[in-house]
């Protein structure tokens, strides 16, 4: 009987009906009853069962059934248990049907990551099926091909199969009752069967009644014995009146197996014996075995997913069809799944629905168009993980607005590696268990990290050898190199898609290279030899130290040896010593960081988060200096992935995943951060690299740090800088760790409106000085202005909003707030559109303020009328002794009624010409800067007309002075007019 049921666990399943005929004793068998009834509902399904009298063995019920579905009829139905059979099938429908609700609800339940993606996100609304592949043991187990862009992306159509069609029959007809779906970490399993059992709740998956998913990780975790009915009930309750009547009623059952690689399953029967009773108490990986192996309940349909590493596990004979997911090797696929999830209702959280869903589709519109141009991108998102971390980070991107932002840039990628590698271990049959994630950070780390510090992001074949196998010395050690090889290579590296480097391998998304890096040097992978060994011996040497102290003390009182106290404390110096050089590890890092961060040779390059934007859309990437070389990359984000790493939220993920950062070891860097970053923070920075600077702050998420540090700028430089959203909550967060006033905060040509400006108001109270000119700053902008500027705390002093569409509307809110505002001595509203209503209302508003001292209103259209008004208005103010017209269409006799002014009769300067009078006048150098600075966003042609007439003017004062040095000094600028004018009708200018 033993041997009969050891040819059972090895024989096809085709063949069970052989077996049976062959079994010993067979031909002493009195009588064998076969009865065949079709299943209703069901054609082409029959039951068999076959019972053996003479050798008293029952076989369980459909064990030659693995072709079909089964389920057997009773021999002698009775008519008085048909009510019965009705009630419990009203149970079991309100049991099944409480079961769905349970399921949808738990697999509904999307991770804090993606309610960022507004209220109306769920799983069923964005889902898009990866591509599925039918494969092959052959094929599985056959060397795979030169890995290759085109291998990932032009995949056999003929093969590919749908979800819904895995347990069609196979090629000879039989019907599939085992599948085996398995695919790279972040093709997309773990989704596929979420949506799969949320589908089977809302009644899309009706060819089964019932679906039962276990957690094989759960499972791993429990090895006392447990019945199938008692594990069910453990895990769902509300199928405690369902269970008793799986394997005797006709329910179509599925049981999902999620996450075979972490079980170790042994198929031989001598590792795991056969149990056909679903009562009987055996370890979990047992009732696997005898699931897959179809002795236990034969009729269920199992679907296991797994990492192609594990697919062996489970001998082919006991799978019906392998699947693989090839993720979205369609790029429709991957903008299909743009479309939904950037398209999302409230995905921007703000309630300007018009303005947010134009700038959504523009995203989606500027990411397809650089899909089709066959980008790197489109590589990367062959992973359905990758095209959510592209569509997080635009996310991130674009539509953060909150101060303090609610995520940081290194936030997002550690989230996205605990939703791919959370509780992984790499081989669940090696006893290190190393964590996936630890394995990578150390072995990809390195590669990541050596390629940072040489500038090089293309690695090859050798590379990639002598970074893995170089230091491979033992055999668990080759294996785990040959999972990584398996499941997790392609995750991190795929094939370069630049001509003429195919045969390459670049990190999938760029700033991975970067974050893998940092995460090698914050854990203190990056040691010497000498390091390494001095840590391990000086963990084994602390650890014996109190065994050897109490060994010593004791030969110290029978023996007066006296060199043994002191054997004592050199053991002892030891591990203290070696702290100390742990120490000096952290200011490596510090140093490094700080390095990293001000290296002069990216003085020239775009904001890190400018990079990130073009790196994913296409747009034109960062400039490069002139000297350098055209192929040279840029690893800005390194150093601040660091100080990301090394934030309390970022570290506690990381834990999670085996890569451990303590508290101490945190301090220490930061402790030694002070030394250097501050340092170095306190050079002139230009401008983007200024915003870097703050961007790290930000990931930091030190707030102690961050005050000290943000103390040291007293101007704030950002000019020329495209502020968004972003940038600019991560300005007022930065900012807003101190209380203390800025001197100066340059914002000109930045981008800003009126969202920018009302996220930095409480910045914007603080500075002194703050220039705003070249921001198509409108009349809705000066309403916050003027909100600002009547503020008590407000202590602007110096406003610029030149080249900015004020217009009339915008200079009546100004005019507002010069009428109640303490604080402002120089407003300079230079090209603004304001015309003469606007100036009018800006005269009539400047009796009540009492301290502006300087008015900039050039270039505005002003006539006569108006300019005279203002200057009217000044000649009566306490303070205001300087009007600048200049560049207005003022007539001659306006311009001589204005010469006339005198400082010490009226009070007051207008600043019209270069002249006054019969000399030059002393601002004559300060208006042509205004004019050379500006004249890029000017009309040019009037800029030409106004400076010949500016030549004529220099030309008559000179002619009606006799004064020698005045007529040189007419000439000079005249000179300086002269070349200006040149160069404008050159276009060189």
């Amino acid at each position: 009987m033993l041997r009969a049921m050891q040819c059972q666990s090895c024989l096809p399943w085709g063949s069970w009906m052989q077996l049976h005929r062959s079994l010993p004793g067979s031909r002493g068998t009195r009588s064998v009853y076969l009865y065949t009834a079709s299943v209703p509902g069901t054609a082409g399904s029959y039951f068999l069962r076959k019972i053996l009298h003479t050798s008293g063995i029952f076989l369980p019920r459909g064990c030659a059934s693995y072709q079909g579905g089964s389920q057997e009829r009773s021999v002698q139905p009775s008519s008085s248990r048909h009510g019965l059979f009705q009630l419990r099938n009203l149970a079991s429908s309100d049991a099944i049907k409480k079961h769905q609700k349970s399921l949808s609800a738990w697999f509904s339940h999307q991770p804090n990551e993606e309610r960022q993606f507004g209220p109306s996100f769920s799983l069923d609304a964005v889902h898009v099926d990866p591509v599925i592949r039918e494969s092959s043991l052959e094929e599985i187990l056959k060397p795979s091909p030169d890995l290759t862009i085109q291998n990932q992306l032009q995949q056999p159509r003929s093969q590919v199969i749908s979800l819904q069609n895995l347990f069609d029959v196979d090629a000879c007809g039989r019907q599939v009752k085992n599948v085996v779906l398995y695919g790279t970490v972040g093709t997309g399993k773990s989704t596929l069967i979420k949506k799969m059992v949320v589908d089977w709740c809302h009644g899309r998956l009706p060819c089964f009644e019932l679906v039962i998913p276990f957690s094989c990780e759960d499972l791993s975790h429990s090895h006392a014995p447990i019945s199938l009915r008692h594990l069910i009930t453990k895990k769902y309750q509300h199928l405690r009146d369902v269970v008793p009547t799986l394997g005797a009623s006709n329910l179509k059952v599925l049981f999902i197996l999620n996450g075979l690689e972490r079980l170790n399953l042994d198929f031989r029967l001598a590792g795991t014996e056969l149990c056909c009773d679903p009562n009987e108490p055996v370890p979990p990986s047992a009732i696997v075995v005898n699931l897959l192996r179809k002795y236990l309940l034969p009729e269920a349909s199992i679907i296991v997913t797994t990492r192609p590493s594990a697919v062996r596990r489970i001998p082919g004979k006991y799978v019906g069809r392998y699947a693989e997911i090839c993720g979205f090797s369609d790029t429709n696929l991957q903008k299909l799944y743009f479309q939904m999830r950037l398209s999302q209702p409230g995905c921007t959280g703000e309630d300007s629905a018009g303005s947010s869903s134009g700038e959504q589709e523009n995203l989606v519109e500027m990411l397809s168009r650089n899909l089709e141009r066959h980008n790197q991108i489109a590589a990367a998102c062959f992973l359905p993980s990758y095209c959510w971390l592209v569509c997080t980070t635009l996310h991130f991107l674009y539509f953060t607005r909150t101060v303090p932002p609610s995520q940081t840039l290194t936030g997002i990628y550690t989230s996205f590696l605990r939703l791919n590698f959370s509780g992984e271990v790499l081989d669940s049959t090696d006893p290190t268990n190393i964590s996936m994630m630890k394995y990578v950070a150390k072995m990809v780390g390195k590669l990541a990290y050596e390629g940072v510090m040489s500038r090089k992001t293309c690695f090859s074949e050798d590379d990639l050898q002598q970074c893995f196998e170089v230091e491979m010395k033992t055999e668990s050690e080759l294996n785990l190199l040959e999972v990584f090889r398996s499941d997790v290579f392609r995750f991190f590296l795929t094939p370069c898609v630049q001509p003429g480097k195919e045969h390459t391998f670049v990190f999938t998304i760029p700033a991975m290279q970067e974050y893998l890096a940092a995460l090698y040097v914050v854990l203190g992978e990056k040691k010497t030899l000498a390091q390494r060994l001095g840590k391990e011996m000086s963990e084994i040497i602390g650890k014996v130290s109190e065994d050897v102290a109490v060994v010593l003390s004791i030969i110290s009182k029978v023996l007066p040896l006296r060199f043994l106290p002191v054997l004592f404390n050199l053991l002892k110096m030891f591990p203290r010593y070696f702290s100390r050089l742990s120490g000096k590890d952290r200011d490596t890092i510090a140093h490094t960081m700080a390095e990293e961060l001000f290296k002069e040779e990216d003085y020239y390059n775009d904001d890190v988060l400018d990079q990130i934007n073009s790196s994913i859309l296409g747009v034109e990437g960062p400039m490069r200096h002139p000297d350098e070389a055209p192929d040279d990359e840029v690893f800005e984000l390194f150093p601040i992935f660091m100080g990301g790493i090394l934030s309390r939220r970022n570290r506690a993920i990381l834990e999670q995943l085996g890569c451990s950062i303590k508290n101490l070891a945190a301090f220490e860097i930061a402790k030694a951060m002070k030394k250097t970053v501050i340092r170095n923070s306190r050079k002139g920075l230009p401008p983007s690299e200024l915003m870097d600077y703050l961007f790290f702050l930000h990931e930091f998420q030190n707030e102690r740090f961050t005050a000290e540090a943000i103390r040291s700028l007293r101007t704030v430089n950002l000019s020329s800088v495209k502020m968004t959203p972003l940038k600019c909550s991560v300005l007022a967060s930065v900012m807003g760790t101190t209380c203390h006033e800025v001197e100066e905060l340059n914002l000109s040509s930045c981008n800003l409106d009126t969202s920018s400006l009302r996220i930095l108001f409480p910045v914007l109270l603080r500075c002194k000085a703050l220039h705003l000119q070249l921001n198509s700053l409108g009349s809705d902008a000066c309403k916050e202005i003027r909100d600002l500027l009547l503020h008590d705390k407000c202590v602007v002093s110096n406003l610029r909003l030149a080249n900015n569409p004020v217009g009339e509307q915008g200079a009546q809110y100004l005019a507002e707030a010069l009428a109640g505002n303490h604080s402002l001595t120089y407003l300079s509203l230079l090209h603004t559109a304001l015309g003469d209503r606007g100036a009018e209302v800006i005269a009539q508003h400047l009796a009540k303020n009492q301290h502006l001292q300087e008015l900039n209103l050039g270039y505005n259209s002003l006539t006569d009328t108006a300019a005279l008004h203002v200057v009217e208005v000044a000649k009566k103010h306490t303070t205001l002794d300087k009007v600048h017209l200049y560049f207005n269409d003022i007539s001659e006799e306006g311009k001589r009624v204005l010469h006339s002014l005198r400082m010490d009769q009226d009070g007051v300067r207008a600043l019209v010409f270069l002249t006054a009078g019969t000399d030059v006048s002393e601002y004559w150098s300060n208006i042509l800067n205004v004019v050379q600075k500006n004249l890029p966003f000017w009309d040019r042609e009037r800029v030409r007309q106004h400076l010949a007439l500016i030549l004529q003017d220099l030309e008559s004062s000179r002619r009606q002075t006799a004064n020698p040095w005045r007529k040189a000094k007419f000439l000079r600028v005249e000179s300086e007019v002269k070349k200006m004018l040149g160069k404008l009708q050159h276009g060189t200018l």
